[in-house]
């Protein structure tokens, strides 16, 4: 049977895998001898071996070889871990080199029966996973039972409530589908998830302009009340305000993913305002960092965890509000009442006008769409401000002055917007 060069690909794409692999069980094994069952040549030796039974199997018509390979090398694991356990003298053994073990050998045969490219993926993926051992366990270290709660909740929420919801229209204006007002929920619950978890991981104590990063994807408002509050406290304002003003430029990065991910083509004629009141509050922070030392010792931000099944149905209601009034306003009233209706949105939430536009745009520039969005974040970033100033005397110059140069930044951006339409 002549070789192919696409199976010499393939045994080189599965020695790689147990090379990659081997290599880090080799490090590993020189931290704890008795923890490991082989090393770099080992797992070279079992990538060969199912890539070499993967091509008997593909080429030669012998189906049953893979699955002899496979029984042999996981008969071999098991000895060895049998053996390992009688002279393991405390119960700290594992299985992870034993599964490693099988796993390679599986892939060695995926790669030499039509699979790759995926097999390639998959060794990284695994290789990464064993080689991040002490960071994976910091961080489930740092998880608490809610967290873990919550990631239960939002796989009911994705896998068993929404296959349950109607796809379809349920008014007569066609702005209800349930199915879809559940996903976009989701789809927010899931961007201020993943933020929350940027908290978790970053932990305690790196400063206001780092936890007004990642706090700015929970939540910019909540950002802003805690940030205000530690002012009024007698904090220094202009490092409080430098971190405040960043979650509102993460604010505007997050309406750009956002759009992104429900209507690209948006996206350009967004791009302008969203960007220039991103710059500006960006510009603003490190003004303000400039010189504070201050800064870098900050209490990070108490930020609870986001998701919760009532969070997401509130938020699901509020958007479906926001969606019957625009629906309303395009049927009953001129085109551009939907600005009025995106600027009392923003007064609570950006996002649920966010997604109604970028869903409700058809064709066009998007000119009236992008207006509203922008109106959104005009009105929320007032009410923010209003939030930041409100009692504390010291924040009215440092956010006051920032503020005005947010809202002729994205008033500029606009105006950028319509000359390029």
């Amino acid at each position: 049977m002549p070789s192919t060069p696409e199976q010499l690909w393939a045994l080189a794409t599965a020695l790689g895998i147990g090379a990659l692999i081997g290599l880090e069980r080799e490090k590993r094994k020189a931290e704890d001898p008795v923890g490991a069952i082989g090393g770099l040549r080992t797992f070279i030796t079992l990538a060969l071996l199912g890539g070499a039974a993967g091509l008997l199997g593909e080429q030669a018509a012998l189906p049953w070889i893979p699955a002899v390979v496979l029984a042999i090398v996981g008969f071999a694991v098991i000895a060895s871990y049998h053996l390992r356990a009688r002279e393991q003298v405390d119960d700290g053994l594992g299985l992870t080199s034993e599964l490693a073990a099988i796993a390679v050998c599986l892939l060695g045969m995926l790669s030499t029966m039509g699979g790759r490219d995926v097999a390639a993926g998959l060794g990284v993926l695994l290789a990464a996973l064993l080689a991040y051992k002490s960071p994976l366990h910091g961080l489930v270290r740092r998880i608490g039972w809610d967290d873990v709660l919550v990631v239960m909740r939002l796989g009911l929420a994705s896998f068993v409530v929404l296959p349950l919801l109607p796809d379809r229209a349920i008014d007569p204006w066609g702005a209800l589908n349930p199915y879809s007002l559940w996903l976009l929920a989701l789809l927010i619950a899931g961007l201020s998830l993943a933020g929350y978890v940027a908290v978790r991981a970053l932990g305690p104590g790196h400063g206001t302009a780092v936890t007004g990063l990642a706090g700015g994807l929970v939540s910019s408002t909540a950002v802003t009340l805690a940030f205000a509050r530690r002012a009024a406290a007698g904090e220094a304002p202009r490092p409080l305000a430098a971190g405040i003003l960043l979650a509102w430029a993460v604010m505007c990065g997050r309406v750009l993913v956002t759009v992104a991910l429900i209507n690209r083509a948006l996206l350009p004629a967004l791009a302008w305002p969203m960007a220039l009141m991103g710059l500006a509050a960006v510009g603003f922070a490190l003004w303000h960092l400039r010189g504070a030392a201050a800064a870098a010792a900050a209490d990070a931000v108490a930020v609870r965890n986001p998701f919760s099944l009532t969070e997401a149905t509130k938020f699901a209601a509020l958007f479906a509000v926001v969606q019957l009034l625009v629906a309303l306003a395009r049927a009953y009233l001129p085109p551009e009442s939907v600005l009025a209706v995106a600027a009392l949105a923003g007064l609570t939430d950006v996002d649920a006008i966010t997604l109604s536009m970028a869903r409700q745009a058809q064709g066009g520039d998007g000119w009236l769409e992008v207006s509203a969005i922008v109106i959104a974040c005009f009105a929320n970033t007032l009410v923010k401000a209003g939030m930041a100033t409100y009692g504390t005397p010291g924040m009215r110059g440092p956010v006051g002055i920032a503020t005005v140069a947010i809202l002729c930044a994205g008033v500029l951006g606009l105006l950028v917007t319509w000359q390029l339409r």
